[in-house]
């Protein structure tokens, strides 16, 4: 993307970029990712803590139904919606189908973090005469703040990346628009242009995160006195409490899954294909599987650089992963493609290059994750086992990988999850012949076949359920740590 605009020139560049286009661009763009990160952030910090904190009855049920979104993506879920109904497409569309499919990434790391906080921060809060509402924004609030950052940041970089759901609701964003440019040229100036600005938001996101998130200490050795958390009682507020729970569950995972039902039973164009079924269904399952399993491995040394030996290097290479993750597929396939063939031709159209791209892409969703476990991973027993005389990989299988396990599981869910619903990148990169059950659901649902389109949609889903369930488990798992 440098290197062609470079190429392009000081003028053409300064031309391309500002113009009245790329203002109303950024003013979508912008305005659309506050409102997410706020709704987001509102959203699954209270529904945590609904099922963490309080007497909210069936928390384990409630807490798996919340998560179970992540298994639907966001362009099915704007595909719900819009069949339904034309009239989400807009501004407030947007936010709500965004917010819907993408609140489950704080809801996940907020809910971990509160069921493995020691209660005995809040007792030492409340005999200090602090009432229940101080204690929670003093005591918790910054306890969470690792989570809570981490989830709104991948809520931040998966919106700016976004392209299915936002072209289905018809809201431009420098996504969509970029999209548009690559399909009418290819390696259009106009298009990295766009790009570049795309990349300069995803920069001002992780500096503000990164200035956000302090240099507190988190980790502790143990996991306090074993006693169960009290818990607030609801009182008059729970029937309040059950009818946001039971709306949310119903818009982020009921109405999604009724609409795949409904088309499934009504559609016209709806077919049961086997073969092709089981063909893309393998094909995903290998793809997602191989991708989690890179990525994970790749990003274990990135977090340990990043919490075990901080610096101005191990940040910066940390915080440039996160790079990838904000651009979209179309920009990052595209790439692929320009350096494969000038430099590396035999691996054009491979499996590997297309692997290449889900690395590049989901890298933060495991690094996130990893970090987050050895951020509470206390280093004093790394040294314990060193000073033992084990050896830095013994210590690392024996000590580090069994504190951060449940880390390690979630980021390879979360990418698993990603890859095998990724669209754009999957579309230029495939090997010819080779389909997904996202590409074959995109195939069908842009020539509104919404029939024919729901059966992948619903594979894609129940593809993906068993990794939300590996995800709820971490909370437990997380805590018991």
């Amino acid at each position: 993307m440098l290197v062609y605009t470079y190429s392009t020139g000081f003028e053409q560049a300064y031309q391309l970029i500002f113009r009245p286009r790329v203002g109303e661009l950024l003013y979508n763009t912008v305005r659309l990712t506050l409102a997410v990160i706020v709704t987001c952030g509102v959203i699954g910090t209270f529904a945590a803590w609904l099922t963490e904190r309080s007497n909210f009855p069936f928390s384990r049920l409630w807490s798996a139904l919340l998560v179970a979104p992540l298994a639907i993506p966001s362009f099915v879920n704007s595909y719900a919606w819009i069949s339904l109904t034309p009239k989400v497409e807009g501004y407030a569309g947007a936010i709500l189908v965004i917010t819907l499919s993408h609140f489950p990434f704080v809801y996940l790391p907020v809910a971990a973090a509160l069921h493995g906080l020691d209660p005995a921060l809040e007792e030492c809060s409340r005999a200090l005469g602090k009432g229940p509402w101080e204690t929670f924004r003093k005591v918790v609030i910054p306890q969470l703040r690792p989570a809570l950052l981490g989830g709104l940041l991948l809520v931040t970089l998966h919106l700016l990346a976004e392209l299915g759901a936002l072209e289905m609701l018809r809201f431009p964003t420098f996504t969509t628009a970029i999209y548009d440019q690559y399909q009418s040229t290819f390696n259009s100036p106009a298009a990295n242009m766009l790009a570049g600005v795309l990349v300069v938001g995803c920069l001002i996101a992780l500096v503000v995160e990164l200035s956000l998130r302090g240099r507190g200490r988190y980790a502790r050795l143990g996991a306090g006195t074993a006693r169960p958390v009290t818990r607030a009682r609801l009182g008059y507020f729970m029937p309040l409490a059950a009818i946001f729970m039971l709306l949310l569950v119903a818009l982020s995972l009921g109405l999604p899954v009724g609409s795949l039902v409904y088309w499934l039973r009504v559609g016209t164009s709806t077919a049961f294909p086997m073969d092709e079924f089981i063909t893309t269904t393998v094909v995903s399952l290998q793809l997602g599987l191989t991708g989690a399993l890179i990525t994970t491995v790749l990003a274990l040394p990135v977090a340990w650089l990043a919490v075990r030996q901080p610096g101005r290097v191990s940040i910066l290479t940390e915080r440039a992963t996160y790079i990838g993750h904000s651009l979209p597929g179309i920009v990052v396939a595209l790439s692929l493609v320009s350096i494969t063939i000038r430099f590396a031709r035999p691996i054009y159209q491979t499996t590997p290059l297309l692997l290449t791209a889900y690395v590049i892409l989901f890298f933060p969703l495991a690094l996130v994750s990893i970090r987050a476990a050895l951020t509470q991973a206390p280093p004093v027993l790394d040294e314990v086992g060193r000073s033992l005389g084990s050896s830095p990989l013994t210590v690392l299988r024996r000590i580090t990988l069994p504190l951060i396990a449940p880390g390690l599981g979630a980021g390879a869910a979360l990418v698993f999850i990603s890859s095998v619903t990724e669209l754009t990148a999957t579309l230029l990169l495939a090997p010819i012949g080779t389909t997904t059950l996202a590409t074959k659901f995109w195939q069908h649902s842009d020539s509104i076949a919404y029939g024919a389109a729901a059966p992948y949609a619903v594979l894609m889903v129940a593809v993906s359920a068993p990794m939300t369930y590996l995800l709820t488990r971490q909370i437990t798992s997380v805590a018991r740590r």
